[in-house]
């Protein structure tokens, strides 16, 4: 969950503030209670705000302890002056909250503060409402878990393997307009440091994941296109990624993949596949962002996707639309996570619905694909992309579907059955989407999290570009 600041701003005169202190106090515990038994890690201001030196100071105690959004809490008339000066210390989300009270007028003084700040042109949420309320702390846990993820962006390092793929500029980013909009640093690898490393890696390590992939999925080797070798190579692959990473310190990464090692080397499914799951042979392990074809908006998408679910993030192409059922395909090689197969955190759970095929023709290296069908559930749905050089996010809510046996089979052979799938509904007529969307992949998390993401659109100062057949 998110760590969150809370500063009381209270009346500057030494009587009034005196007379309201224990009322004030009494209001941030029932706060700070409210938001920690929801899970979040709540940083209080040493004292209620009713002097000017207070305000610096007790905000840059709040500051210096890195949160991801700062709540002005007003239960009681408050100077506004102490909101600017307090503000003027908080380089992080600040989100003004009120009690609504007949006698103390909380509100009046988040108003009289908002104001000011509306003045200067700082940006701000507000929120009202009982500190004990659920749909208050829900409220503030939305904005406070989209600043976290905005705030997650901010130093990190995204690791780009390889250059454009096969043209496709909706994959390419400016690294300068990264740095200003996101603060992210993107370090250029080349791929022949998985080649490379892949040849480096223990032999041991390899053998152990391909005979975990043996144990848990079914591996359908063909003696051409997919051996016991070229799965050992692709788990190879995997841990020569994964040393890039460590070394590197990269934060999340995407590999180019086409044409040149799959043509020449082996197919990258494994590697995306599992890097995006949240374990590996060798058990749980931390969700690492890897998207293919390395599309830097794509993964852009799934980081800040990454730490407003907690899950694994989908990618797929949108491979088709059949509008005789309004369900869309959506399909791209191995990139789905094997998460995706059951949303378990069993790994043996999800594998038992996965499939290794050998990989088709797009891919004369060979090595696996990873085949399964994304289990049914409520979706959000959506990506980062650019119209005219800025940036906007286009969002969406959907279902993944799941059919029987003939009618799965049959949807499957008539696009590629040897790669994975998810059947989504999309909250979007099939001629708007088509007509708007700016880009061949998409991306997805369990649950309703559009909230979040709106949220994550006005921290960011980025257009939101929402779909729904309304």
């Amino acid at each position: 969950m998110a760590r969150i600041g809370v500063i009381n701003i209270s009346d500057g005169r030494d009587y009034v503030h005196s007379g309201i202190a224990d009322f004030i106090r009494g209001n941030e515990d029932k706060l700070v209670q409210s938001l920690e038994a929801a899970g979040h890690e709540v940083v209080r201001g040493s004292a209620p705000v009713s002097a000017n030196s207070v305000a610096t100071s007790v905000a840059r105690e709040v500051q210096a302890a890195d949160v991801d959004i700062t709540v002005l809490h007003y239960c009681v008339w408050a100077f506004p002056h102490f909101t600017m000066l307090a503000a003027g210390q908080i380089s992080g989300p600040l989100l003004l909250l009120a009690n609504i009270d007949p006698v103390q007028p909380g509100m009046v003084g988040m108003l009289a503060g908002g104001g000011a700040l509306d003045q200067i042109g700082r940006r701000h949420t507000r929120l009202w409402g009982d500190p004990t309320d659920k749909a208050v702390i829900d409220a503030i846990g939305v904005h406070a878990s989209a600043a976290g993820a905005v705030s997650s962006l901010r130093g990190s390092t995204f690791g780009r393997i390889g250059g454009r793929p096969m043209g496709m500029n909706t994959a390419v980013a400016a690294t300068d307009q990264w740095q200003r909009i996101f603060g992210v640093d993107v370090e250029e690898i080349d791929q022949y440091e998985i080649v490379r490393r892949t040849e480096l890696a223990d032999p041991a390590e390899k053998r152990k994941g391909r005979e975990w992939f043996e144990r848990h999925a079914t591996v359908h080797y063909d003696g051409k296109k997919l051996t016991p070798e070229l799965l050992e190579k692709q788990v190879g692959s995997y841990l020569a990624m994964r040393s890039l990473i460590d070394e590197w310190n990269l934060d999340f990464t995407g590999i180019k993949g086409q044409p040149e090692m799959t043509q020449y080397f082996a197919t990258m499914d494994i590697v995306e596949a599992v890097l995006n799951d949240p374990y590996d042979w060798n058990g749980p392990k931390e969700t690492h962002v890897c998207a293919t074809e390395a599309d830097m908006d794509g993964a852009l998408t799934m980081q800040i996707m990454k730490h407003i679910s907690k899950t694994p993030v989908l990618f797929a192409d949108v491979r088709h639309y059949h509008g005789d059922k309004d369900i869309w395909d959506l399909c791209n090689s191995g990139q789905h996570a094997t998460w995706f197969a059951a949303r378990s955190d069993d790994p043996a759970e999800n594998l038992a619905k996965v499939n290794l095929y050998p990989e088709v023709f797009f891919f004369p290296a060979g090595g696996a694909s990873v085949q399964h069908i994304a289990a049914a559930g409520q979706m959000t749905l959506g990506r980062l992309t650019r119209n005219d050089g800025k940036y906007r996010l286009q969002l969406m809510l959907g279902d993944f579907e799941e059919y029987d046996k003939e009618t799965t089979e049959s949807l499957m052979k008539m696009s590629t059955p040897e790669w994975p799938h998810a059947w989504a509904r999309l909250d979007a007529p099939g001629e708007v989407f088509l007509s708007r969307f700016g880009a061949n992949h998409i991306h997805a998390i369990p649950g309703d999290r559009r909230a979040e993401l709106r949220a994550v659109c006005e921290l960011l100062d980025i257009t939101l570009d929402e779909f729904t057949r309304g």
